[in-house]
C-alpha cells in the first residue's frame, strides 16, 4: 500500500507537496479502514483529487509515472532523464527533482527516495520503518554509497553499485544484477502500483475473452447490470491478415509470439487484440460485444462500435474487480476516472470497491475527477478528498479537506467547493454575459 508520496520540483510542484494516505482521527467509515496493528494506524482505501483544469492534478499522476518508469524500466546508458522540473522560476530550473515514497510491503513500512536532474541520480536511499526506530538500508549520495552493517560484508552489493551508471538507480540495477535484498521494493512498483491515463486502455481485457477465466462470468455479470446494453462480451477468432496492424508489425508478431505466451495489443481500429501460439499455429482473438436482439437472439458489435462510456467500463471494470478480490495488493492511479462516465455508474463502481474494503484489505484506488457529486461525506471520508490548486505564479499545491477547520463531518462540501471557499476552481476571469451587443437568434433581438 501506498502510505505517503511527496514530489519537490517536477512540474508545476514547485515546492515539497506531501500526499498522505495514512487515516485521520476522524470516525467516518471506520468500518472500511485498513489497520496496522504493528504501526498503529490506518491506511486510507481511497483518494480522490479534485481540482480545475491545469491546477496539477495530472502532473502528480505524471510523477508517480516516471518515478515508476525509472525504476522498472531504467535507463539506457549516456540517456538523459526525463526530467520535468519547475520551469516558471529561473531559480528552479537547474535544481533537481526530489520524489519519496512510503510503503507498506508485507506489513512493513520502507521509505524509498531519489533525487535526480537530467543527468545524474544525485541521492538515492532506501530505509526501514520499524514500529519505534528506523534502520537505513543503503544511502547513495553521487559515486558513495553506505550500506547497513548487516549488508557491509556482502561483496556483492559493493560490486553491483560499481556497475551502476551515474543515470541509473542503484535498486534497479542491484534487481537486475539477481540481487533479492531489495526486490520486494522493486517488485511493487513493478507489480503492486498500476497507472491508468485517461486515454489510455487497461490491458487486462483478456478476462473478456477466455471463457474458462475466473472472472470471466463475474465481469460479464456487472458488465450487463450496468445498463451499457451490452448482453456479455466474447472473443472471435480472426485472421491476421485481417487485423489492423502495419505489415511489420504483423512480422514480428509472427516472430516474437512464442509457444504459451500471450502478447495483447491495440489495433489502429481501437480493437482489442489477443495473439497466442499453439503448436505452432499463431491464433488472434478479437474482443467482440454480444447485444440482444427482439427475437431473443443477439448481435454482435465490435468494440470501437460501442459508446465511448461502454468502452471505458469495459477498461475499468478489471480494475475494479482486482481491487475488490479478497487477498489483492494492487493499487491503482486512476487519471480523470469519471471520463466518459455517468456519475451515477462511476459512484456505482466506487461503492462496490469500498464495500469490499475491511480492516484486513491492502488494495487502494487513487483517482482524479471533476465530478462533484461524488464529494459526498456519505460516500469519502474528509481525508479521503484532496484539492489541487494552481496559484498565480503557476505552484500547484495539494490539500486535504480534513486539514479545513471549517469542514466539518455533517458539512455539505460540495456547496462550498463550487462557492470557492476550499479553493480548486477554476478563476475565470471571462465577464458574463459573454456576449454584450446585441445578438440575433432566429430572427429575435437580444439587449
Amino acid at each position: 500500500m501506498l502510505v505517503r508520496f511527496s514530489v519537490e520540483n517536477w512540474m508545476s510542484f514547485r515546492d515539497p507537496v506531501e500526499f498522505s494516505m495514512v487515516a485521520s482521527r476522524e470516525q467516518q467509515h471506520t468500518e472500511r479502514i485498513p489497520r496496522v496493528t504493528k504501526y498503529r494506524t490506518r491506511i486510507l482505501p481511497v483518494a480522490a483529487i479534485y481540482g480545475g483544469n491545469a491546477s496539477g492534478k495530472t502532473n502528480f499522476i505524471k510523477a508517480l509515472n516516471f518515478a515508476q518508469r525509472m525504476i522498472v524500466n531504467g535507463t539506457q546508458p549516456d540517456s538523459h532523464l526525463a526530467v520535468e522540473g519547475f520551469r516558471l522560476d529561473s531559480t528552479s530550473v537547474e535544481k533537481p527533482s526530489r520524489f519519496v515514497f512510503e510503503l507498506l510491503i508485507d506489513e512493513v513500512i520502507y521509505e524509498f527516495s531519489f533525487s535526480v536532474n537530467r543527468r545524474v541520480v544525485l541521492e538515492e536511499k532506501l530505509v526501514i520503518i520499524k514500529s519505534t526506530s528506523e534502520r537505513e538500508l543503503y544511502a547513495r549520495r553521487g559515486d558513495m554509497i553506505d550500506f547497513d552493517a548487516s549488508l557491509q560484508r556482502d561483496q556483492f552489493l559493493q560490486f553491483a553499485f560499481k556497475g551502476t551508471r551515474d543515470n541509473q538507480l542503484f535498486l534497479t540495477n542491484s534487481v537486475s544484477q539477481k540481487i533479492d535484498n531489495f526486490r520486494h521494493v522493486y517488485d511493487w512498483f513493478k507489480n503492486a502500483l498500476v497507472l491508468v491515463a485517461p486515454d489510455s486502455r487497461f490491458k487486462s481485457f483478456e478476462k473478456f475473452i477466455d471463457e474458462n477465466h475466473p472472472l470471466y462470468t463475474t465481469m460479464n455479470l456487472m458488465l450487463s447490470q450496468l445498463d451499457t446494453g451490452i448482453a456479455y462480451l466474447g472473443g472471435e477468432t480472426v485472421s491476421l491478415d485481417d487485423v489492423d496492424l502495419p505489415e511489420s508489425t504483423k512480422a514480428r508478431l509472427s516472430e516474437d509470439v512464442k509457444e504459451g505466451t500471450t502478447i495483447r495489443l491495440m489495433s489502429g481500429k481501437n480493437d482489442r487484440l489477443i495473439f497466442t501460439r499453439k503448436n505452432g499455429e499463431l491464433f488472434v482473438k478479437k474482443l467482440v460485444a454480444f447485444h440482444p436482439k427482439l427475437g431473443g437472439s443477439e448481435a454482435k458489435f465490435d468494440i470501437r462500435q460501442e459508446s465511448d462510456g461502454s468502452q471505458r467500463v469495459i477498461d475499468l471494470l478489471p480494475a475494479f474487480l482486482e481491487l475488490a478480490a479478497p487477498g489483492s495488493k494492487k493499487v491503482f492511479v486512476i487519471d480523470e476516472l469519471d471520463r466518459s462516465l455517468h456519475t451515477v455508474l462511476t459512484r456505482r463502481l466506487l461503492e462496490g470497491y469500498l464495500a469490499s474494503c475491511s480492516n484486513d484489505t491492502r488494495t487502494q484506488l487513487l483517482l482524479t475527477t471533476h465530478d462533484v457529486l461524488l464529494m459526498d461525506q456519505h460516500l469519502l471520508r474528509r481525508d479521503e478528498m484532496w484539492v489541487a490548486e494552481r496559484n498565480s505564479f503557476g505552484v500547484s499545491t495539494l490539500m486535504s479537506f480534513s486539514d479545513y477547520k471549517d469542514v466539518r463531518n455533517d458539512k455539505d462540501i460540495r456547496k462550498s467547493y463550487l462557492q470557492g471557499r476550499l479553493g480548486g476552481v477554476p478563476r475565470i476571469l471571462l465577464p458574463s454575459p459573454v456576449v454584450e451587443s446585441d445578438v440575433s437568434v432566429t430572427g429575435h433581438v437580444l439587449r
